[in-house]
């Protein structure tokens, strides 16, 4: 096996999953020069930032050339859908992150469920609409409640809404098709049947027909305790998710992520980077909710601290099209993240507080950056909705959320708030 060289990289993006990729990056022995754009307090202490925006593919491509970059990790979704990753190979640069024409199995919700239903792949029955009133007359006709109403592109992970009853569903539809509450990505909906059960996430390293499976983990939605309130990007994750081990794995892995994997190649996408499935695992088996193209935010934060692989060179293999050498190790331990939000988040929140946060010595603990920005005092406060990610690893999950909950007491910001049951279902399940 030839040795491999040191690489040059970009992170794109600015987030808690940004800042978990760069903190992983960094610790590979493949690490050359590590750069992030356009970064946060958190990732500038180990990377340098450039102020490129995530939506600026000409700026991106102009940063990765003048800084001879070898692979480029695409973080978030806006600048797939935008074609950022076929400009960069276009370059003769490597990308973690599959090409505009793949990226719309998360751009457009209605893309993905035709592939799912022509490669009979399990999900929600479904329609997809324009019209306000034809979208009223089916959910009239179908009756059947709650219903979910889906935005068709892109909405920040909060373009889903469970109406419990037809008046729900009419605001909704109106919303979305009359209001614009979603800009573009609300000019075509899906309605979908509601499906009972628990959700979970499986993350694969996909590269034409061939994939590896991270770590499984499972995130919590809605910003309240006991899953009430608004959804939200994601208020705290868990990993491994119980939901998917031993028999339920492999029945997701054969069901599911293989047939996924292998009608993404038939259709003609070239996919090199993280499909994230967002499953419903229900009582007549694992369903499809979504794909995603990129990791998961903030699922990232606890996968990648349990990989004893080494990411970086997993996903230079991804990018290069070749999986065959590709093994996945993982840690022992579980890990458990905490996100802090700003006050009123997710609706309008408060920006400009400044943040107290103490400095992380263990090797075990991590204090992931999202919505931060230094001020012109050169304090560190307030930028996003969601602000931090606190993860911590243990023995067993009770351990890595002790441990994460008694970090996020250390840590102060102006109407600081947090859900306090991440991972309350597993704790219970596991008793």
């Amino acid at each position: 096996m030839t040795e491999r060289k040191s690489l040059n990289v970009l992170v794109v993006g600015g987030g808690g999953r940004e800042h978990a990729l760069v903190e992983a990056c960094g610790a590979s022995p493949l690490r050359g020069k590590l750069i992030a754009a356009p970064g946060n307090p958190g990732i500038a202490r180990e990377a340098a930032c450039f102020p490129v925006a995530v939506d600026d593919v000409p700026g991106m491509v102009q940063l990765a050339r003048s800084e001879s970059i070898d692979l480029a990790v695409v973080g978030p979704e806006v600048p797939l859908t935008l074609g950022l990753a076929d400009a960069l190979r276009a370059e003769g640069i490597l990308v973690y992150g599959p090409g505009r024409d793949a990226a719309r199995l998360e751009g457009s919700k209605i893309f993905t469920k035709n592939l799912l239903q022509k490669h009979r792949i399990p999900t929600a029955a479904s329609e997809s609409f324009t019209n306000a009133a034809a979208a009223r007359q089916y959910v009239s006709r179908r009756n059947l409640y709650p219903v979910v109403i889906k935005a068709d592109g892109l909405a920040a992970g909060k373009g889903v809404i469970i109406a419990a009853n037809y008046q729900e569903a009419d605001r909704a539809i109106a919303d979305c098709l009359e209001h614009g509450a979603f800009g573009e990505g609300g000019q075509s909906i899906i309605i979908e049947d509601y499906l009972d059960g628990e959700e979970a996430s499986l993350h694969l390293m996909v590269a034409g027909n061939a994939f590896v499976v991270l770590p499984t983990s499972q995130d919590h939605k809605r910003a309240g305790d006991n899953d009430t309130g608004p959804n939200t990007g994601g208020m705290g994750a868990y990993s491994p998710a119980g939901v998917l081990e031993g028999d339920a794995l492999q029945e997701v892995i054969e069901g599911i992520a293989r047939p996924s994997v292998e009608a993404i190649a038939a259709e003609g996408l070239d996919f090199r980077g993280t499909l994230y499935i967002g499953l419903m695992m229900t009582g007549t088996g694992p369903k499809v909710l979504e794909f995603n193209v990129r990791f998961g935010d903030p699922e990232t934060q606890v996968i990648l601290p349990r990989m004893a692989s080494d990411p970086l060179a997993l996903m230079h293999d991804c990018a290069r099209g070749d999986l065959t050498r590709a093994e996945i190790e993982l840690r022992p331990e579980r890990a458990l993240c905490v996100v802090l939000a700003a006050d009123g988040y997710p609706g309008a929140y408060r920006k400009g507080d400044p943040i107290e946060m103490p400095e992380i010595r263990e090797s075990d603990a991590f204090i992931f950056q999202a919505g931060t920005a230094k001020d012109a005092t050169g304090r560190t406060v307030t930028a996003g909705g969601r602000v931090l990610g606190v993860t911590c690893l243990g023995k067993d999950l009770a351990t890595a959320a002790a441990a994460a909950y008694a970090l996020c007491g250390k840590i102060r910001f102006e109407g600081m708030h947090f859900r306090r049951d991440i991972g309350a279902r597993e704790l219970k399940r596991k008793k």
